[in-house]
């Protein structure tokens, strides 16, 4: 078996496999159960020796300065485990430095839980660490649960917008929920079953949609530890009583997949590809099987070129007899979250099925890192060859933009959530429509496929043909079908009907038609909305009274004082009547004059202004 199994290329070190990654994770995680760990003499060193492993000119003061900051604001603070807090921010650093991040996001990460915890404001944060780590914290700060009944949704949407702005936001937030996960044996039964299913309603999913395949196996399996602890139980114990024999069987399709490749003259490596728990769990339910199923698997990494990937299927399919039915070509067709690979499954020695999986270089970087896979791996003139350059596409994130649009839409952060996890499900399909394909969730209707066209193509659809023959509206579609959506032409039509909101399950049409036929009272419809009207309402009230603010700090104080985390949180509050604009101005002004300098408010100003404008979440 080769020593370097599962190994990927970094910039200045060795090769680093997806397997001795995850378990690294693993054991960064504590995982399957905590354990104390001594403390280092220098805190930060694992942290430097591992970030500076993937990036040797990195700048380790700003890394140091951030823990500093940290350490002194979390000090005195404990987990529920009962370990100081700073453990937790420095383990999540620790995680992306793993997976090769670069020197700002590793930054916010040992800073991310400062301005939602302690008395630290992110306006100091933002003078001390500059704007980018600034919005990287802002990001994954939440909303002050005593001030917000759906802190929860709006956290999740606030985060979403800001990450339209920086996907660093996202992949901070993953691995800080997945360090979190180490501590629920110390929460509430009810309080593990909440967190658990929230994570994998939402974040899970968007592990999978940034394509980091090494953080969705061990955030997967650890879900699954809480989820299903007898099964998780029974899958460890398998796995661990069969691995000799497994890896045996394993080593002998490597060495046979590696002279096959030789036949046909084409470079590459054939390494092994352990199923984690949750796929053999997955595997062993849709199976209805008595006991944990777990296929042998192999992948083979092609030195070459895309067509080099079919060469090599044909040597493998020379080899061992495919299985019909178990080929998969997602080079042509990638996935939703542009995953790249050849799949087949075929009879192995002993007549034992054994799934291949087939990919260039560049396309095995893409899989495992995603989006990230730009930060472990920058592209610097004459290192990588064309032929392993990143793709291109990974710097697009289309299901980003397309939860960018239903945030727009939504009316409510609860809504918005909603059609977020509906948007996020795993099981999704692949129709064609005038000519492009569309992907939406399993289940959906031709009605959907309306209104993934445009809004006008929904409301004024009539009837529709699937791969041509004439079917209800309502009727649910399957994938690879070719749907043709008739519309009415009739100035008078009456436009969509009601009921259709009983069977469409796209985000797109679920949001529409509520906004159509639902009468939810909402102050305004985004983030940066509320934020305007929260700005306005205050900057109405104080040219009421005279007044106008020459800048916003005094402001910012006032909504600490108040018990907002930020100044934000007051506006959002103002815009959605839960404060009135009129009672924090009387507040505000009475702040200034029982100072000494009374500044930050102009009296009898010649032109009144509203609030200097903070940084809009979009």
């Amino acid at each position: 078996m080769d020593v370097d199994a599962g190994s990927l290329d970094a910039p200045g070190v060795g090769r680093i496999g997806e397997s001795q990654l995850t378990s690294r994770l693993r054991a960064i995680l504590s995982w399957p159960m905590s354990r104390e760990r001594p403390t280092p003499v220098d805190p930060v060193q694992q942290l430097i020796r591992t970030h500076r492993g993937v990036h040797p000119h990195a700048d380790i003061s700003l890394l140091r300065r951030s823990y500093s900051v940290a350490e002194r604001w979390h000090r005195d603070q404990k987990r529920k485990s009962g370990e100081p807090y700073i453990t937790h921010p420095l383990q999540v650093a620790q995680i992306l430095a793993e997976l090769g991040m670069d020197t700002i996001t590793l930054a916010a990460a040992l800073l991310h839980d400062t301005v939602e915890d302690t008395a630290y404001t992110l306006p100091q944060l933002r003078a001390d660490f500059g704007s980018e780590v600034a919005l990287l914290v802002n990001g994954v700060t939440k909303f002050d649960k005593a001030h917000f009944a759906l802190a929860e949704a709006e956290s999740t949407r606030k985060m979403i917008v800001l990450a339209g702005q920086d996907i660093r936001v996202l992949v901070i937030k993953i691995a800080d929920r997945l360090h979190n996960m180490e501590t629920l044996d110390a929460r509430s039964p009810a309080s593990r079953a909440r967190i658990a299913k929230a994570t994998s309603e939402v974040l899970v999913p968007l592990c999978d949609r940034l394509g980091i395949q090494v953080l969705k196996a061990p955030f997967e399996d650890v879900v699954l530890r809480y989820v299903e602890p007898d099964a998780y139980k029974t899958i460890h114990e398998t796995v661990e009583r069969d691995r000799p024999q497994w890896n045996a069987y394993v080593k002998r399709i490597v060495d046979l997949g590696k002279e096959s490749l030789r036949r046909e003259k084409l470079d590459g490596r054939v390494i092994p590809r352990p199923r984690h728990y949750y796929t053999i769990w997955k595997d062993t339910k849709q199976a209805g099987s008595p006991r944990p199923i777990n296929m042998p698997r192999v992948v083979v990494i092609i030195d070459g070129e895309e067509h080099d990937c079919y060469a090599a299927l044909g040597a493998i399919h020379q080899r061992w007899l495919p299985i019909p039915g178990r080929f998969k070509d997602f080079i042509a067709a990638p996935k939703n979250n542009l995953y790249r690979s050849l799949h087949t499954t075929v009879l192995g020695p002993e007549d034992q099925m054994v799934e291949v999986l087939i990919r260039t270089e560049a396309m095995h970087r893409a899989v495992e890192y995603g989006v990230i896979a730009r930060y472990r791996f920058p592209p610097k003139p004459g290192l990588f060859g064309k032929k392993n350059a990143l793709p291109p596409e990974h710097t697009d994130m289309a299901w980003l933009k397309r939860a960018l649009q239903i945030e727009a839409a939504a009316p409510d952060a609860v809504q918005f959530v909603q059609s977020l996890r509906c948007d996020l499900a795993e099981q999704q399909i692949q129709v064609f429509a005038r000519g492009r394909p569309l992907l939406l969730p399993a289940g959906s209707t031709p009605v959907d496929v309306a209104y993934e066209l445009s809004t006008r193509t929904g409301d004024r659809c009539v009837a529709a043909t699937v791969n041509g023959v004439l079917t209800p509206l309502g009727a649910e579609l399957h994938d690879g079908d070719v749907v043709d959506v008739l519309v009415s032409r009739d100035r008078n039509h009456p436009g969509p009907r009601p009921e259709w909101l009983e069977f469409v399950k796209s985000p797109t049409a679920q949001l529409r038609l509520s906004r159509r036929f639902s009468e939810t009272d909402v102050p305004a419809g985004t983030v940066s909305d509320r934020l305007q009207i929260g700005r306005a309402a205050i900057g109405l009230a104080l040219r009421r009274r005279d007044r106008a603010l020459s800048d916003e700090q005094r402001l910012a104080d006032l909504a600490q004082s108040l018990g907002f985390p930020d100044l934000d949180s007051l506006l959002i509050a103002v815009a959605e009547h839960r404060v009135r604009a009129d009672v924090i101005v009387d507040q505000l002004i009475a702040s200034v004059d029982a100072s000494t300098d009374g500044g930050g408010i102009v009296t009898n100003p010649r032109r009144p202004a509203e609030p200097d404008r903070v940084k809009q979440h979009r």
